[in-house]
């Protein structure tokens, strides 16, 4: 019979023991990626529609159910250490086995090996050990394998000549909270308005929101139903709405009742046989714990209630993941999440978020499909590291996951076709983005171009785990692969890279996705960039864009430009558009020629659409590295780049976050005022005349460009005439 064991030894006050001064912190560790499985599995499978289970549409994979745990010490004097386990285990100082579940085991003074091994089937195994020396943290050594040999001299050692990894670890310090116990806090929440009847209540929360439904006094026997909207079209349309729940009530006393699921909801329409009465209706608000670490603020209100709106989206799709929308999928997409990557990276910097979703997303080997079965996902799934490693400089992650990098890309290159490009193959989705009549035939250009993008973050990564074959290969196909789009898909003609082969010819269409990622993956040259500006970007005779998800890129394209005025005029119509139609979240998609409940539809589905929808909340992303004008210049911001550009704006003032500090900048038509709390920057500025700095000198770069070095942590106050 399987056995979980939870050991939870109290002495007197158990925290005035874990509190010593001479203690150690301790932390739940368990094997890397594996609880980022386990919760992804249990997040997405959560979803239902129209009350029946939907599960996801890939494979899932599960964490592994036998981990073993070790770790050398020096202790300095015989301690106690205490054991707190998720499964059944056993504990060993020097391969030496401890009989039973011990609570606790002495430790004598001296060079010792403690390792423990963990069996758990339902959750992923995990250990908090705490002693004053003996502690679990992330330099703990984990394998799913069975490595250990007891040689003639009965001493342990690793003969399978295969290397341990790090343990994997989070934020669960506290010895009575496992990993597997996490959910996301709940605070309560009132509606604004709420239109009571005898049968019903309807309500108004005054926003988009995320929570369980809260029913007060309820009572009696019968049918209860909760019909969710994001609009009130929705909420009221008991046949259509995309989200409810039905209840059986049989209860003889008053009691408070919460809603199992959480659920996405502006307005909540509550329906009841008249053997139920209710007294109220409230919700507890689920959100994750970020803390607000990126600003914006500028000249133009509308501006402002943008970003705000943005940050606010993009809060509420940060669950336990980056998720896509919260109320249809709630589940994980790989493109969905690389701009969520992006908007954090401005904003609230989360970076467990962020590696706990690429986890979750890669899953285990082997690999059988792409990436939530979309060629083009897996391909972000690659991008996603690279960002991530130049926005935090985290080294320790690429070093233990490059392995799954590496069977992934297998993957990718073991599906090209004989011309060494990936065309699709049975299985594969080539999604690009929801558009009409956007042809998916041949090879498209767009899914080389990501590919070939993939093949040189692989070249990065080897270099950073010291495989310089794998270096050397990935750079090469990389190369020939950029050689092959330029030269097959480049029409001179029509001043672009045409979307398709097919049959070895290029067809006629020209469409805006692969066009605009070139520009910003800077595989064009000058002349290239202004030509696609002008023949594609800028003109209405190409399909345009109607998803925030490409609108996304699209103007980022621009702003790479230095279109900063005309993405401006561009975000305040299109985002400003929503904010019109009384949007308090951005969505999955806006169409200005969608009038009335129409622009609710999508799928086929009267509600179908999302309307808080993470690619929405872009702005934060475009606001911060393109007119605040703040990036990496090195992985960490060890060195970093400030080039603001007002983009018409007459001032901003904003606040950009990096792994150990802020980046602070005000920017005005006559004054910059700019302090780093990371690493070394350079501000570049564009002047009619030479600005003056009293902390710093000014150096001309030519054609009216100045750039200052911005030392840590030192205010620095900038007076020039801005061009």
């Amino acid at each position: 019979m399987k056995k979980i064991v939870y050991i939870f030894l109290l002495l007197g006050l158990f925290g005035t023991d874990l509190a010593s001064a001479q203690a150690k912190k301790a932390t739940w560790i368990y094997y890397p990626g594996d609880f980022d499985i386990w919760l992804g599995n249990k997040m997405q499978n959560r979803r239902t529609d129209r009350g029946a289970f939907l599960p996801v549409l890939w494979k899932m994979d599960s964490h592994y159910v036998l981990i073993e745990f070790h770790k050398d010490f020096d202790v300095p004097a015989t301690e106690e250490v205490k054991l707190y386990v998720e499964g059944t285990y056993n504990v060993k100082v020097d391969g030496q086995a401890f009989v039973g579940y011990p609570k606790s085991i002495t430790v004598p003074a001296g060079h010792h090996k403690v390792s423990l091994k963990v069996y758990c089937q339902d959750r992923v195994p995990a250990i908090f050990v705490q002693g004053k020396t003996v502690v679990s943290d992330d330099s703990w050594l984990v394998t799913f394998e069975d490595k250990e040999w007891i040689d003639a001299t009965g001493k342990v050692s690793d003969k399978s000549g295969t290397t341990y990894l790090n343990a994997g670890a989070w934020n669960f310090n506290d010895p009575l909270s496992p990993p597997s116990k996490f959910s996301l806090p709940t605070v309560p929440q009132h509606a604004v308005s709420s239109d009571k009847k005898a049968n019903s209540f309807f309500l108004d929360f005054g926003k988009e929101t995320f929570g369980f439904v809260k029913l007060h006094g309820l009572k009696g026997k019968g049918k209860l139903h909760i019909y969710y909207g994001e609009s009130k079209e929705e909420a009221q349309s008991v046949e259509h709405c995309e989200t409810l729940d039905e209840l059986a009530i049989n209860e003889s006393v008053k009691k408070d009742s919460v809603m199992e699921l959480s659920k996405a909801l502006r307005y909540v329409n509550v329906q009841f046989d008249g053997g139920v009465s209710v007294d109220s209706v409230s919700m507890l608000y689920e959100y994750a714990p970020l803390k607000e670490r990126g600003g914006f603020r500028c000249s133009d209100e509308e501006v402002n209630k943008i970003y705000d709106i943005s940050k606010y989206t993009l809060h509420l799709a940060t669950r336990e993941f980056f998720i896509d929308g919260i109320k249809r999928d709630r589940w994980i997409w790989s493109g969905d999440a690389y701009q969520s990557y992006a908007m954090n990276y401005y904003s609230f910097f989360d970076s467990p978020t962020v590696t706990r979703t690429i986890l979750a997303l890669r899953g285990k080997d082997p690999v059988t499909s792409h990436i939530n079965t979309i060629m083009d996902y897996t391909f972000y799934w690659f991008l996603s590291i690279n960002d991530y490693y130049q926005y935090t400089g985290d080294k320790t992650f690429i070093k233990q996951f490059y392995p799954r990098m590496q069977t992934l890309m297998d993957y990718c290159l073991s599906r090209r076709d004989k011309n060494g490009m990936m065309a699709g193959l049975p299985g594969d989705w080539l999604f690009i983005d929801w558009a009409d009549g956007l042809s998916k035939k041949g090879e498209l250009s767009f899914e080389q171009l990501l590919f070939c993008r993939s093949l040189e973050t692989m070249a990065i990564c080897a270099k950073l785990n010291n495989d310089t074959e794998g270096a050397a290969k990935y750079q090469a196909l990389a190369d020939e692969l950029k050689a092959k789009i330029f030269k097959l898909y480049w029409n001179e003609q029509k001043h672009a890279l045409v979307h398709s082969l097919i049959d070895n010819k290029q067809s006629d269409n020209v469409t805006r996705y692969t066009n605009m990622f070139a520009i910003f993956f800077n595989y064009f040259n000058e002349q290239q960039k202004q030509d696609v500006k002008k023949n594609v970007l800028l003109n209405d005779n190409i399909q345009k864009i109607t998803t925030p998800y490409m609108r996304f890129y699209e103007l980022e394209a621009l702003c790479a430009m230095g279109e900063q005025d005309y993405v401006l005029k561009q975000m305040k119509d299109y985002w400003g558009g929503m904010l019109k139609l009384g949007a308090t979240s951005f969505w999955e998609e806006y169409n200005p020629d969608k009038k009335g409940a129409d622009v609710y539809a999508m799928y086929g589905r009267p509600f179908g659409k999302s309307l808080c929808h993470a690619w929405g909340a872009s702005p934060i992303y475009l606001l911060g590295k393109y007119y605040l004008g703040v990036k990496p210049l090195t992985a960490g911001y060890s060195t970093w780049l400030a080039e603001p550009n007002l983009g018409g704006l007459k001032w901003m003032d904003g606040t950009v976050p990096t792994p150990e500090g802020n980046i602070k900048m005000y920017c005005s038509t006559t004054q910059i005022k700019i302090k780093g709390e990371d690493g070394t920057g350079t501000l570049r500025i564009k002047s009619k005349s030479k600005p003056s700095c009293k902390e710093g000198a000014i150096t001309a770069k030519g054609n009216n460009v100045y750039e200052l070095t911005v030392e840590k942590g030192k205010d620095y106050v900038v007076n020039y005439n801005a061009l």
